[in-house]
């Protein structure tokens, strides 16, 4: 059952990324079928699918601002703010089913250490090697630019990168990790909200094999925010390779 759902989940998000109706349409359908006959899971089954109909009108409002005359630069923002929908979809699940909302907002905990076959590293350390390697990776692009050209983009990337880190930290590593690890297993929860995370760079315009590379990243995430039990770490690292994407070109 739990890997019909994630086919399923995964088959949505590329469905309506890729705007094809027909597949979506089965879907949704696939969706309501297991709703009517598992009432153990129906809770992640309907959290999954209020993810989708959260993505679903996201998609259609920005199709709505790509036919508006106004810079890229504010469809990619509206872009970024219109996954507000996917969270309203989801927490309204929770209030729907008379659930507490859960996301990681605590204080983060650095003593949980990751355990390797040979060796142990210290989640703090691991966290800033992460943004240190990542950083580095983007500032080869970065210094190809001319100054002018950053300093053009400077507000643009603060919006773009606190927005979009933010929101999707919230969707991802807060409200659907927490929710499938209670409800499923930790593996299964890292597994889909990584997978998930990956693929919904789809509707951006990236291609599936530098999506799923993306979903590695989303592993990392899962792993930093379990060890911590806080969301705020992802959300820094996050920011930092969204800073990255924008000032190396991949934005925009």
């Amino acid at each position: 059952m739990l890997i019909i759902m994630a086919v399923l989940f995964f088959g949505g998000i590329a469905s309506i990324s890729y705007q094809q109706g027909i597949v979506t349409a089965f879907v949704f359908l696939g969706f309501v079928i297991l709703l009517f006959f598992n009432k153990e899971k129906r809770f992640i089954l309907s959290l999954l699918l209020s993810f989708l109909i959260g993505f679903l009108i996201f998609m259609v409002s920005n199709n709505f601002i790509g036919t508006l005359t106004i810079s890229k630069e504010m469809k990619i923002l509206l872009n970024r703010l219109f996954l507000i929908f996917i969270i309203i979809g989801m927490v309204l699940n929770y209030l729907i089913f008379k659930k507490k909302v859960s996301w990681y907002n605590e204080k983060p905990d650095w003593k949980n250490p990751i355990v390797l076959p040979f060796h142990k590293i210290n989640i703090f350390w691991f966290w800033i090697i992460g943004i240190v390697v990542n950083g580095t990776v983007y500032l080869f692009f970065i210094v190809q630019k001319d100054v002018e050209y950053l300093q053009s983009l400077f507000l643009f990337c603060l919006l773009f990168s606190l927005i979009n880190a933010v929101f999707e930290e919230i969707i991802w590593r807060g409200i659907m990790l927490s929710a499938l690890k209670e409800f499923t297993s930790t593996g299964y929860a890292i597994f889909v909200t990584s997978v998930g995370f990956g693929l919904l760079h789809l509707a951006i315009g990236f291609s599936i094999p530098l999506s799923l590379l993306i979903s590695v990243a989303g592993v990392v995430y899962a792993i930093i925010t379990l060890k911590t039990k806080s969301i705020y770490p992802s959300f820094a690292f996050h920011i930092v390779i969204n800073i990255g994407m924008v000032y190396s070109g991949f934005i925009i």
